[in-house]
């Protein structure tokens, strides 16, 4: 198993309607996580500063191959667009992150 952690910026105006959103996320892309196996998926938000942060554990054996099946998945690009615009990428993101990885530095079970 690996734990992967993300970062991202959200729009103050739109973070109403994100909560909402992921109040009830489509089965579909859950579905889709699962099969790639994503699991104990949490996203938290962090105000005044507008960041969200994900976290997830991995839980399969290829995650470049598991990876590229959600980011081909037609609802979880549905999903995408409709959430993206309320996201703000961090300028100190690698080439070709969306939300910036982050580096484990500490774990306790």
């Amino acid at each position: 198993m690996k734990r992967m952690a993300h970062v991202i910026g959200i729009d103050p105006d739109r973070i109403d309607e994100y909560t909402r959103l992921h109040a009830d996320v489509w089965p579909a892309v859950l579905d889709r996580l699962s099969r790639s196996h994503i699991t104990n998926y949490s996203i938290y938000l962090r105000r005044p500063e507008n960041l969200l942060f994900s976290y997830w554990e991995y839980r399969g054996t290829d995650f470049a191959a598991d990876d590229a099946a959600i980011a081909a998945d037609p609802v979880t690009r549905d999903w995408w667009a409709l959430c993206g615009p309320m996201q703000r990428p961090l300028d100190t993101r690698a080439p070709g992150e969306w939300w910036a990885g982050l580096t484990e530095v500490f774990h306790s079970d």
